[in-house]
């Protein structure tokens, strides 16, 4: 059997043993609703990884979000393991990546993959609807492609996700620009969630398709979950 690297065990413990949402802090309760609708989770792949690469979608992901050798990076949502495969290979031997799910069968199937494919950088995690569960202070970036408007609650997943950052860290999120009934997330209300926790966008591109990439930066001090001001779905 292969064993894997220290520094991957040593990066799954601290993810097992970060904080969520039960242990301390606010309650759910304390965060506002979304007033917008939340699109059902359908599938555990957005399309076939074939068809993406021939878009080649993960490459100019990795590129405009600055995925260099060496960073630490969750992949939030990470279904059948798209990103989580390509990531692993971008940040090499040195970097590390969490992939998570909030679905335990997709959680165990993306980690048998991982075991398949001898990927000793990565490590799997369950996570919970409202709460990435991440480990404090530990990551460059954090993807959330195709799942963002699958997120019921996004002003407290959001305020529970800022913490995980790294000072210099940065939020990527890849969505559909069409309405959230229609598995998407119009990028100006994609702003507005955002900024209502204290994230200020720094970049947004087009992507192949009806598709887009924007990137965010935590900026000023995280709000009190009662003073967070929900946004209305144009």
């Amino acid at each position: 059997m292969r064993r894997r690297p220290i520094l991957a065990l040593v990066f799954l413990a601290l993810a097992a043993c970060s904080r969520g949402a039960s242990d301390e802090g606010p309650k759910s309760t304390d965060f506002p609703k979304a007033e917008r609708p939340v699109a059902p989770i359908v599938a555990s792949a957005w399309s076939t990884e074939e068809a993406r690469d021939r878009l080649r979608e993960a490459t100019m992901v990795m590129d405009r979000a600055g995925i260099k050798r060496g960073m630490t990076v969750a992949d939030i949502g990470a279904g059948e393991g798209y990103y989580t495969v390509r990531l692993a290979a971008r940040v090499g031997p040195q970097g590390r990546v969490l992939a998570q799910d909030i679905v335990p069968a997709v959680r165990d199937k993306l980690a048998d993959r991982v075991t398949r494919e001898a990927l000793d950088n990565v490590s799997v995690k369950l996570g919970e609807p409202n709460d990435p569960m991440l480990p404090e202070a530990s990551f460059d970036r954090i993807f959330m492609v195709h799942m963002y408007h699958e997120i019921a609650a996004p002003y407290e997943f959001l305020w529970r996700l800022r913490p995980a950052l790294r000072p210099d860290g940065r939020v990527v999120v890849v969505d559909a620009d069409r309405p959230v009934v229609q598995h998407g997330t119009p990028p100006a209300l994609l702003d507005c969630e955002m900024a209502a926790i204290g994230y200020r966008r720094v970049a947004r591109h087009k992507m192949p398709q009806d598709s887009y990439i924007a990137l965010y930066e935590a900026a000023g001090t995280r709000p009190e979950p009662k003073a967070i001001v929900p946004c209305k779905a144009g």
